[in-house]
């Protein structure tokens, strides 16, 4: 399964000992791949163009889960357009083993 989410936790690994591959990638891929959202921030999701979908999610070898890290603080509320000075990071987060 391939998700889009605003952040990663170690909870979200199914079982541990894991092996994860982190790497940054272009926007053009994540919004080319097939994903589920499951940005549980409004103002993110709003901005990203995707649903907020608040869910848990639970990781297994083979998923993907590509992470829009915001830099530059935290959005003001009710954002619709990143403020001066923010921007999105791409991260694809692999399960290998």
């Amino acid at each position: 399964m391939t998700y889009l989410g605003n952040a990663f936790s170690l909870q979200m690994l199914q079982e541990t000992p894991a092996t994860l591959k982190v790497q940054e990638v272009s926007k053009e891929e994540v919004f080319g791949s097939n994903f589920v959202s499951v940005v549980g921030h409004q103002d993110t999701a709003n901005i990203l163009g995707v649903k907020m979908n608040r869910v848990s999610v639970t990781l297994k070898k083979g998923d993907i889960l590509y992470v829009a890290q915001l830099t530059g603080g935290r959005l003001p509320e009710g954002a619709t357009t990143l403020p001066e000075g923010f921007s999105f990071k791409f991260m694809k987060v692999e399960i290998i083993e």
